[in-house]
Order: structure tokens, then C-alpha cells, then sequence
């Protein structure tokens, strides 16, 4: 753990060193960032820390990474706040209630993929256009305390996630989501707005959305809104 970080992702997979199962965690960030390159906002008290992992020949797809992590930050949540009306949304959010309350950023060189958190433990950054919550005052937890609490997590479910079937995997990331059939709005791009609801997930970690005419879209790159 070091007291201040440009961003931990980039950190961690520049360092060759670095092994899986290996952790950085930063008290604050100077150059966080969440998907597309928008920026992270480093709030003190928040939790900021990124794991490595090595892929194998017989892994699962990467992209199911994101499951494993999003499965992994849910329970690390539940008990650092037990009770807490919690909920997964693809590809990458962890909500309380209708508000983001983490992130998750995956990135990947060669046969290495960084999976970086961000948590907001202490206090909710502001986040255009989306609501956004913190743990506090709700349930007070330091960074140096939720830290072996994820890491705990992560590591018992990538043995799970090498060793499960990709699909009961998928199934088990979709029990702690947003229901089936909730309405969503889908950014592909810039312009690029589709509606349906939610359908499930595939086995590698790609979105099903049912649009109105009842054709499913399968969605594996984007920015959902629930509607």
C-alpha cells in the first residue's frame, strides 16, 4: 500500500516484476480513471487498488475477468456492510440502491490483466449524469481494512472461475444483478442509443438485451443506463 499513485492499474501492469495474486493499493490517486479514459475522482477515505492476474491456455475468456471481479467486490461489500441493498450492473458498476457506489476497470497486456476498484468508502465523487453513493456513514470501513476483505475474495473465486462452468459462473454473477426484464438504455457509441430490457448473460460475460420487437441483442462493449 503506498500513500499516492498516479493510477494503480497502470502501475501494476508496467511492473514485470508483479505476479499474480499480487496487489497495489494507493491512498489516493493523481490519474484514476474508469472506462474510456474518463476520469476517477480520488475522494480520501476511498478504497483504490488493482490485482493482477496471469491467463493460462485453459482459462475461461478474459472478458469473463469482469465477473469474477464484479462477484468478488459484491461480497467483499457484504461484509464490510452487511445488509446493505446491493446489486451488480453490467459491465462493471457495483449499485447501492440506484446509485453507483464502485467501479471496476479491467485492462490487459498480453497475458496479463490488471483488474482495478474503485470503492467509495468514504464519500461519493460526483459523476456526470449519474447518481453515485458511499458506504459512509451508513458503515464506516478504512481502505486498510476493506483491502484483505477483497483481496480475500478474489482469489478464492478466480479458483472458482477456472475450475466452474463458464455458464453456471455467468448464472451466478446474474442472481446478484439487476432483475431480469429491468429496463435499460445501452451507449455503443457516440449518438448510439439502444433500449430494451435486461436478458441475462452469456458465458463470457457479454449483455443480452431484449429490444421491443423482441429480438436479443447480445452486448459485449458499452455504457448502460437502468431506465
Amino acid at each position: 500500500m503506498v500513500d499516492r499513485l498516479g493510477s494503480t492499474n497502470t502501475a501494476l501492469l508496467a511492473d514485470r516484476l508483479a505476479v499474480e495474486g499480487d496487489w497495489l493499493i494507493a491512498l489516493r490517486q493523481d490519474a484514476g480513471r474508469g472506462r474510456h479514459g474518463r476520469t476517477w475522482e480520488s475522494v480520501e477515505g476511498n478504497f483504490f487498488g488493482s490485482t493482477l492476474v496471469q491467463l493460462r491456455d485453459d482459462d475461461p475468456p478474459a472478458p469473463a475477468l469482469a465477473l469474477l471481479a464484479g462477484l468478488a467486490l459484491i461480497e467483499a461489500v457484504e461484509v464490510a456492510a452487511p445488509g446493505t441493498p446491493l446489486s451488480l450492473k453490467w459491465p462493471n458498476d457495483l449499485m447501492l440502491g440506484d446509485a453507483k457506489l464502485a467501479g471496476i476497470l479491467l485492462e490487459r497486456a498480453g497475458d496479463r490483466v490488471v483488474a482495478g476498484f474503485g470503492v467509495n468508502l468514504a464519500g461519493a465523487p460526483k459523476i456526470a449524469g449519474r447518481k453515485t453513493a458511499a458506504l459512509a456513514p451508513t458503515a464506516t470501513i478504512a481502505p486498510q481494512a476493506f483491502a484483505p476483505l477483497l483481496a480475500g475474495k478474489f482469489a478464492q473465486l478466480l479458483t472458482v472461475w477456472r475450475s466452474a462452468d463458464p455458464a453456471q459462473f455467468a448464472q451466478a454473477w446474474q442472481a446478484r444483478a439487476h432483475p431480469i426484464g429491468t429496463p435499460l438504455e445501452v451507449h455503443s457509441g457516440p449518438g448510439e442509443r439502444v433500449l430494451g430490457t435486461f436478458d441475462g448473460i452469456e458465458a463470457d460475460g457479454a449483455m443480452r438485451l431484449r429490444k421491443a420487437g423482441g429480438e436479443v441483442d447480445v452486448i459485449r462493449a458499452g455504457d448502460v443506463l437502468l431506465g
